[in-house]
């Protein structure tokens, strides 16, 4: 590991730990030849599933677009960065289960929608507005009626995004919301 302070390769592991999850190791390092020390993080690198964009491109998942999309439509809310890493990590975990080589980006951006809805409705409104491209005002008063008490149906099915089920979407152009 290359020291950060001396840039020499010599450093020796002082203390190791999993994290509660036992996913994360975080190692204590020092460097042998200046003294300094520095923390590492160790997690498995698993292979995420391709996402397929709107456009038909495919580009490699990237969990710190999804993060960052969350930080912006959280900005100025009571909503914490473990909170919004969770929904990350909570999404990488499912989407690795399902074992899937490609994933529609309309897909991950409905599960986002829903742990938003949970977690603050202004945020969900914010990043709704981005993700569902509102053509018009009454596109956006429609979607703000619908968060105020009423669970949206995000697709045909309530539960298809907890599950992360995804035969259900189609490659059409997103539905307008429907109402419970």
């Amino acid at each position: 590991m290359k020291c950060p302070f001396c840039s020499t390769f010599n450093t020796r592991v002082i203390d190791s730990r999993l994290n509660q999850t036992g996913e994360i190791t975080r190692r204590r390092r020092e460097c042998l030849h200046c003294g300094g020390r520095l923390t590492t993080y160790e997690r498995i690198e698993e292979q995420m599933p391709a996402v397929i964009k709107k456009d038909g491109r495919r580009e490699d998942f990237n969990s710190r677009k999804i993060l960052d999309g969350i930080q912006k439509a959280c900005q100025k809310r009571e909503v914490t960065i473990a909170q919004m890493e969770q929904i990350v990590q909570d999404l990488e975990r499912k989407i690795q289960a399902m074992g899937l080589k490609e994933i529609p980006s309309r897909a991950l951006g409905q599960v986002v929608m829903k742990a938003l809805h949970r977690l603050d409705k202004v945020a969900y409104i914010r990043f709704a507005s981005v993700y569902r491209d509102f053509r018009d005002v009454e596109d956006f008063v429609a979607e703000l009626r619908g968060s105020q008490g009423e669970l949206l149906v995000l697709e045909e099915e309530d539960d298809a995004t907890e599950n992360l089920k995804f035969p259900f979407i189609e490659d059409s152009a997103p539905e307008a919301p429907k109402r419970l």
